[in-house]
């Protein structure tokens, strides 16, 4: 799968050490909510099972 800089970039910062690869592959297969911010970059949503709270891809 590729990703931006930008991407690869915030998903080294310790915040997001939890955050499995393969929820952010199932996430961006199967969003749930779809957003296209103003600079372009897209937002994608999806309630992840077992966990309490929503990963944004």
């Amino acid at each position: 799968m590729k990703f931006t800089q930008y991407f690869l970039y915030t998903r080294q910062r310790a915040d997001r050490a939890a955050i499995k690869m393969e929820w952010i592959e199932e996430t961006i297969n199967n969003p749930v909510h779809t957003e296209i911010q103003s600079d372009g970059r897209i937002r994608k949503w999806k309630k992840i099972e077992g966990t309490t709270s929503d990963i944004t891809a």
